[in-house]
């Protein structure tokens, strides 16, 4: 029985709460609004009110990856990145949504989110006629239609998240800053049957937009091609979480567990979103029942498993096992060779199309966040150029992506951000800068984490202690004055300082 049989068959997104229904609701067939022209700026006034209302952590963690991606006649349209967010912001923020984005603009009568990923496959398997499809699919490197479609079978039948034909090995653009990620997930996914099993489990970690699904998914497409009749499945942490709660509520828990133990490669994504103790348990019991019958285990997250506070100790010991391999922001010259890559693929859809060099090389100077928002910057010159006529140049990428070069303001430091890079520069774990310790090699990287904390965040000295492990403000108090005093004397301690500083800025 596949975990899909052991669920309830209904539909998979969760169902919203008469209050939520109340922050989205459905637009009044009896009178038409007129169409308002929502845009980005609006949108970035509600994000700036959403983070104000909720706080810096609270906004990181749900709405950093929302889009605003159409609005009409009073329907705003946004889109995220897993239907996990799509149904928490839904339960917990759908009024406060509606509430703020109506004293934005009060002709607004209703929110939809959908989930971006949601769509993907149709698109790419309608491009081109039946009888070509297989050669367009094989040369621009996505899975062939064939193949997508058989695998789709395959991940329904187990009940598997969708998987993106587009988002292969051929497809990902390797740099310096993935070198080590792509490799083992390469190595991963090319394992024969008889083989020993590499990197179990190979735990991948980055921010969002570098790269750690298409990794994930590209291992699912290689390793059925390399080996069809071995049993893959991919699962976001949401869909796991949906799944398990469903079978325990149709009494049909035993023939979820043998049908993930039964798997020969399990691939997991955005573990940073479980939830749930019992959850948490099952997924522990997976994974070393997985792990100990050399059956491999693939999970990314946004952080290193010592970071994962969520997740139970044991859970984070299993994964930090294996090999832990981060996906580094992209450099220079791995942004110009993505955008490369989107501009071949450009030419081959339509050959009268010219990007000249010079525009790339700006482009990939100006947006350094992460992959999608290059995307985001070449998608714009690409429907500039078709839907006005003008052509490419630099000109026009400075008038088309202005809003992306405004956006170049110093990037708001948190607390966890310093105590991440304290952490790590002292070769210490965050959970003991947050623990009781007080032996010396633990206390003076401590002092120092809520000194930086002081002087980088506008925090309290009541929040500060907060977050270091529920201290009293007295104990951050002395903190700072001790390392101040110390630096005072201490040259070197005073470049350790500043070098702590640049690094916690990047």
């Amino acid at each position: 029985m596949t975990i899909q049989q052991t669920a309830t068959k209904g539909n998979v997104d969760m169902e919203m709460s008469a209050a939520t229904h109340q922050a989205f609701p459905e637009a009044d067939s009896r009178k038409e609004e007129p169409s308002v022209k929502v845009g980005k700026e609006e949108w970035e006034r509600v994000k700036k009110r959403l983070r104000a209302e909720l706080g810096e952590d609270v906004f990181s963690s749900w709405f950093a990856s929302v889009e605003i991606e159409d609005e009409q006649n009073g329907l705003v349209i946004l889109s995220v990145s897993t239907r996990f967010l799509k149904s928490w912001i839904q339960s917990h923020y759908g009024e406060l949504l509606m509430a703020l984005w109506r004293e934005e603009c009060e002709q607004v009568r209703r929110i939809d989110l959908y989930v971006r990923g949601a769509v993907r496959p149709k698109t790419v398997q309608n491009k081109a006629p039946a009888k070509s499809a297989e050669a367009g699919n094989k040369d621009s490197g996505f899975a062939r239609p064939s193949a997508a479609a058989a695998m789709g079978q395959e991940q329904d039948q187990l009940g598997g998240s969708p998987l993106d034909p587009r988002l292969t090995f051929e497809t990902f653009v390797v740099g310096q800053s993935n070198t080590l990620a792509h490799a083992a997930a390469k190595q991963v996914a090319m394992a024969q049957p008889g083989q020993p099993v590499s990197f179990n489990p190979l735990f991948l970690h980055a921010s969002v937009g570098l790269g750690k699904t298409h990794l994930l998914q590209a291992i699912a497409w290689e390793a059925k091609k390399s080996n069809p009749t071995a049993r893959v499945l991919y699962l976001t942490a949401e869909r796991f979480m949906y799944s398990f709660v469903q079978a325990l509520k149709s009494q049909a828990a035993i023939d979820f567990k043998d049908t993930l133990r039964d798997i020969d490669i399990l691939l997991i994504d955005d573990l940073q979103f479980l939830q749930g103790k019992s959850i948490q348990q099952e997924f522990c019991h997976t994974l070393n029942s997985l792990i100990d019958g050399a059956r491999q285990v693939v999970v990314a997250a946004d952080r290193p498993p010592v970071e994962l506070e969520s997740l139970d100790e044991r859970v984070r010991s299993r994964l930090a096992g294996g090999l832990v391999s981060e996906l580094q922001p992209l450099e220079k010259e791995l942004r110009r060779s993505i955008l490369s890559d989107r501009a071949t693929q450009a030419a081959r859809r339509d050959p009268n199309l010219t990007i000249p060099e010079l525009v790339l090389d700006h482009v990939a100077g100006i947006i350094r966040s992460n992959g999608r928002d290059l995307d985001g910057a070449f998608n714009r010159l690409m429907a500039h150029n078709q839907l006005t006529g003008a052509p490419i140049s630099i000109e026009m990428a400075e008038q088309a992506l202005k809003d992306l070069i405004r956006s170049k303001e110093p990037r708001r430091i948190r607390i966890e951000d310093i105590q991440r890079v304290v952490s790590k520069h002292y070769n210490v774990s965050r959970s003991d800068l947050l623990s009781s310790r007080r032996t010396r090699t633990i206390v003076r990287p401590r002092q120092i984490a809520m000194y930086l904390s002081k002087m980088l965040t506008p925090r309290s000295l009541p929040e500060i202690g907060r977050r270091f492990g529920g201290r009293d403000h007295t104990t951050v108090l002395h903190a700072v004055r001790k390392i101040e005093e110390l630096a005072s004397s201490d040259n070197t301690l005073q470049q350790e300082i500043e070098m702590l500083k640049r690094n916690i800025a990047e």
